[in-house]
């Protein structure tokens, strides 16, 4: 690798680099933010007792069912045979011409909202059983137990889990130059297809990837801290302690 050849690719072509690691945040941040809410209500849902009636039964067992497809499906498929099944599937079936960042953004939307229903079932899952009880005998139904007693406990909980899958599509947005979204990949692409200095141009894709990464990693260690709070706790109102000096024997 020479590093004058780095040096001026980044010269001759940061905007391109710049336009591209821009686009692969826009689209994983607006994807990550969008999916984590279908993944709360779908995670919340799933949850719900199922009640004696016939009725609300069938209908929640229906809906419940719907989104066991819905996960297991985008689980199950890569990112990369979605996205060209939606973009042109989408255009051959329905006549329906997305524009390509719109149609990333829906894409990895869709695909974190699968994985993020799992994530936020199985930190439902591990509260305590006795917190349900608890919130019940003081009369509250399940949505209220939801949001006032578990969901604030359940955030805290996946909020690693939930910047990890930031990461993920952070990186995985560069299946998306597939259905010709100039992302960060793309956009290296183009520049080493220029100048045929693949390993240059693309080693420093790998360092934008990583600061971007990274950057975001700070970040959310950084609201884990807040969340958590300080180490050592006072109770409001409580009277300082005064130390007695010890006096010496004798004295």
């Amino acid at each position: 690798m020479s590093f004058e050849w780095v040096v001026s690719i980044v010269t001759n072509n940061w905007p391109m680099f710049l336009r591209g690691a821009g686009i692969t945040l826009l689209i994983s941040i607006i994807g990550t933010v969008v999916g984590s809410v279908i993944g709360l209500l779908a995670g919340v849902i799933r949850t719900i007792p199922v009640p004696e009636r016939t009725l609300k039964k069938v209908i929640l067992k229906t809906v419940n069912i719907i989104l066991s497809i819905y996960i297991e499906f985008f689980r199950g498929t890569p990112m990369i045979v979605q996205a060209m099944v939606i973009y042109y599937g989408s255009m051959l079936a329905f006549n329906i011409d997305m524009n390509p960042i719109m149609a990333a953004v829906f894409i990895v939307s869709i695909n974190t909202g699968a994985y993020m229903a799992e994530i936020v079932r199985g930190g439902v899952i591990s509260i305590e059983k006795g917190q349900f009880e608890a919130a019940q005998a003081i009369g509250m139904n399940h949505i209220q137990t939801m949001f006032h007693v578990v969901l604030p406990q359940v955030i805290r909980n996946i909020l690693p889990a939930t910047g990890n899958q930031f990461i993920i599509n952070i990186k995985d947005t560069s299946v998306l130059n597939v259905i010709s979204v100039s992302e960060l990949f793309f956009q290296t692409k183009s520049i080493a297809g220029n100048n045929f200095r693949y390993f240059e141009s693309f080693f420093v894709a790998c360092i934008l990837y990583f600061v971007m990464t990274y950057t975001v990693t700070l970040i959310l260690r950084y609201f884990e801290r807040k969340l958590d709070g300080p180490a050592n706790y006072s109770m409001i109102g409580q009277p300082a302690q005064v130390t007695q000096p010890i006096n010496n024997a004798g004295n």
